[in-house]
């Protein structure tokens, strides 16, 4: 690499190590996000606040009760004496769920008949409500093969044996984790490149960089250098955090893991350089960057699946190169993917890097004279 391009790009470190806002987004943004989507951020129920509506006192009865308490989703916070109970709860929030057992449970059990079971659940939060009753359906399942089997009753015709691949314990942290990887080092990434030209400007030394023997792609390249460098830092920093903090598993080959990443980093400088050669002002440029990270993440796949997303919305997120690296970075974390699965992933990323660089280039020779 030629010196002068070096000496630029350690202009730039400089400059984002000087400047007090420039050194927040660097070190409070990622961990701030990743203590919030570490912990916070989940897409498990525990502790659901559920009453007990118990008419039936049986063993039975007895029993089942005890297994929904025992749940670690579950929390039994009241037990009722009386159907009046059960819409003040509900209205007030106060409990998710309300079980009630009839009068005859246990002893339709024991003589073999169906025993009808109610659960009343809060509506309003609908995915919520679905998670939790799905909980429910997983404990009477349970219930009902081990009371067959200790009774002689015959079992069901037709018995459903779950086996989850690359997440036997379905943890959603195992998919949450791995997509913070992408999320923070595009945030960290697009803020500082796209303050560094807007940096120049601001500070009234863009005419001094224009009269140095640097041509613009040079000055492009060194522009770009720091901000590949700091995105590669601060992965690998998550990436070592997910795997020792938080138990993530990295089952998949870490250099094909770096191999997107690097891609990914070019995309996300190429854009940050377009932000940064329209905007006048630093505030310009972070308003900027944000204005594309919305959509980026919500286009992603981050939280809700692509599949799920109308057809035309679809096709756009083929230009977000998150929704690339997110398929990466999970892919090796969880799958134990390797190059050659993962090349439909890169070259699009190469793609999208290398148009959004050479439009960034365009519009800095533009800006520029």
């Amino acid at each position: 690499m030629p010196w002068h391009i070096l000496a630029l790009a350690l202009k730039e470190f400089r400059a984002l190590l000087r400047d007090p806002r420039s050194r927040i987004v660097l070190i409070g943004p990622p961990i701030a996000q990743l203590i919030v989507f570490g912990y916070a951020a989940t897409f498990d129920l525990n502790h659901v606040p559920v009453a007990i509506y118990d008419e039936d006192a049986g063993g039975a009865g007895r029993e089942l009760i005890a297994r929904v308490a025992g749940s670690p989703h579950f929390e039994v916070v009241a037990r009722l004496t009386r159907e009046a109970g059960i819409a003040p709860l509900i209205d007030d929030k106060a409990v998710l769920l309300v079980l009630h057992l009839g009068p005859r449970f246990s002893a339709d059990l024991q003589r073999g008949a169906s025993a009808p079971l109610q659960a009343i659940l809060d509506g309003r939060n609908s995915n919520t409500a679905m998670l939790a009753l799905s909980y429910l359906r997983t404990i009477l399942l349970d219930f009902n093969r081990d009371w067959a089997a200790r009774h002689g009753r015959p079992a069901p015709p037709a018995v459903l044996q779950m086996r989850a691949w690359y997440n036997a314990d379905l943890d959603s942290h195992w998919f949450i984790i791995p997509g913070i990887v992408g999320l923070l080092t595009l945030v960290v990434t697009l803020v500082v490149t796209a303050l560094s030209v807007a940096r120049e400007r601001e500070q009234g030394t863009f005419d001094q960089l224009l009269v140095t023997p640097l041509r613009p792609v040079e000055i492009l390249i060194g522009k770009a250098l720091p901000g590949m460098v700091i995105g590669t830092l601060e992965a690998t920093f998550i990436i070592v955090l997910a795997v020792l903090w938080f138990g993530i598993p990295l089952r998949g080959d870490p250099g094909a893991l770096y191999a997107g990443l690097s891609l990914f980093l070019l995309s996300a400088v190429g854009i940050g350089l377009m932000i940064s050669a329209i905007a006048v002002t630093q505030q310009q440029a972070v308003l900027g960057a944000f204005l594309f990270l919305v959509p980026a993440v919500i286009l992603s796949g981050f939280a809700t699946p692509i599949a799920n997303m109308p057809e035309v919305v679809q096709w756009i997120t083929y230009l977000d190169p998150l929704r690339y690296f997110l398929i990466v970075v999970r892919g090796v974390f969880l799958e134990g993917d390797g190059y050659a699965l993962l090349l439909d992933q890169y070259w699009p990323m190469a793609i999208i890097g290398g148009l959004s660089l050479a439009t960034a280039g365009w519009l800095f020779r533009h800006r520029m004279y």
